[in-house]
Formats: structure tokens, C-alpha cells, sequence
């Protein structure tokens, strides 16, 4: 299956050919719906076809490496053979870009290990193993908004599982480790700022996230701190 979103985040729609369908999902052999993961959600949007459509709610993995189950919203008449449009829910993803992005830029203001998080569409949050007293809200925001305002790219490359190994330091998160098992790790790079394993969806420049506030520092333990970021503009 190929996965369009992956490399081609800016990719709206596409052809397909339905592979499979079952009480889980529909599977095609190419798609640019992402499926949940990495604290990323689902891409939501509608498949076509000649003298139908359907509208998809959730993406999630299947069991085969790189396979996208598309949960339609109701019964689904689809047969595998068809061929489809695959179409997302575009300002949705976009927003979800933009959000994931600044979260990696999040993780190169604040110092320490990130033990939890979640993307959405409006507001974000990062849970890092901190001090309390550590953080300072006003001046976290204006760090983030000067990285934003710069412009700096946001590109992707892959090493492998061995390479990943023998530099932990990429790493930032505690409690999820990157998926090393076909032997390659996807790196995503923000220009001079960040650089950590990442399979998510981005934008190409952080001047594209906009301008954003933290909302909000809370305490969830002695040393974790939950900072939700949300979209400004």
C-alpha cells in the first residue's frame, strides 16, 4: 500500500483501487488519509466512486505494515476491484499540521523528556518531566511564536534503526518509541531548531503554523507538566 501522506503531506485526494472490505474498514492500494497514531488523529474526508460516495470518519492501521483501514460512516456497498476517490477533510488536516509542527517546536523550547501528548485540530498538549518551577508561560509563547515568525523549513529524512540506536538523544518521548521494525526510521528536521523521529504530518515551513498561545501549564505530577498550545490565527 502506498502511503501518500507520508510523503506527500500536501496531497488532498487521490485515485485508488479498493483492496478490501470488512467489519473493520475499507482498504485501497494508495491513500492520503493518515491513520491515527503518534498522538496525530485520523484523517476524516469521503471516498467516490461512480454513482456513489461515502463519508469516512476515522483512519486507523491494520495489520499489515503501512495498511489504512478507512471506517465509513454507515454501510458500505463497496467491492474490492473499484476504483475510488480518496479526498480528506483538508482545512481539518491542515490545521493538524500546523498544530503538530509547533509541538515539535514546543519540544526544542522546553528542556526535558516528553512524557505524553495529543494533536488537534484548535489545541494541542505536551506533558514534559520537568521541574514546576521551571516553566514560564509568557515567555515559552513569545519562544514560539519568534521560531514561528522566522520561517525556518521543516523537512524529512530516514536513517536506520542502528543509526537511531546509537544517537538516544533523538528521541524525546519517554513512554513511545519509534517503530524500528522494517529497519528505518523517519526523522523530521525543523531548520537549526529540532530533529526527532516522527510519522506524522507537517507543514513545510513553521511560518505556516500561524501565530499560537499556550493556554494553559498545568501540574499532572511532582515533576509533569502538561502545556496546551492552541492556534492563535
Amino acid at each position: 500500500m502506498t502511503a501518500l501522506f507520508r510523503e506527500e503531506p500536501y496531497t488532498a485526494r487521490c485515485q485508488a483501487r479498493v483492496t478490501a472490505v470488512d467489519e473493520r474498514g475499507i482498504q485501497l492500494d494508495r491513500t492520503v488519509f493518515y491513520p491515527l497514531g503518534g498522538g496525530q488523529p485520523g484523517d476524516t474526508g469521503r471516498l467516490r466512486w461512480e454513482g456513489g460516495e461515502i463519508a469516512i470518519v476515522d483512519a486507523r492501521k491494520g495489520e499489515a505494515p503501512d495498511s489504512v483501514l478507512h471506517l465509513p460512516a454507515g454501510p458500505c456497498p463497496l467491492q474490492p476491484g473499484t476504483i475510488v476517490e480518496a479526498e480528506i477533510d483538508w482545512p481539518r488536516r491542515h490545521r493538524l499540521m500546523r498544530m503538530h509542527t509547533c509541538l515539535h517546536l514546543l519540544c526544542a523550547v522546553v528542556p526535558g523528556q516528553v512524557t505524553g501528548g495529543q494533536i488537534g485540530a484548535e489545541k494541542s498538549r505536551l506533558d514534559f518531566d520537568v521541574p514546576g518551577d521551571s516553566l514560564d508561560r509568557d515567555a515559552i509563547e513569545t519562544a514560539l511564536n519568534r521560531l514561528i515568525a522566522e520561517g525556518r523549513a521543516v523537512t524529512t529524512r530516514w536513517i536506520t534503526a542502528a543509526e537511531l540506536e546509537a544517537r538516544p538523544e533523538l528521541v524525546r518521548t519517554m513512554s513511545v518509541k519509534p517503530p524500528t521494525a522494517s529497519g528505518s526510521v523517519r526523522l523530521v528536521e525543523i531548520e537549526g531548531t529540532d530533529l526527532q523521529p516522527c510519522g506524522g504530518t507537517h507543514v513545510a515551513n513553521t511560518a505556516e503554523i500561524g501565530r499560537v498561545a499556550v493556554a494553559k501549564i498545568e501540574n499532572k505530577g511532582r515533576q509533569n507538566r502538561r502545556i496546551t498550545v492552541a492556534l492563535a490565527e
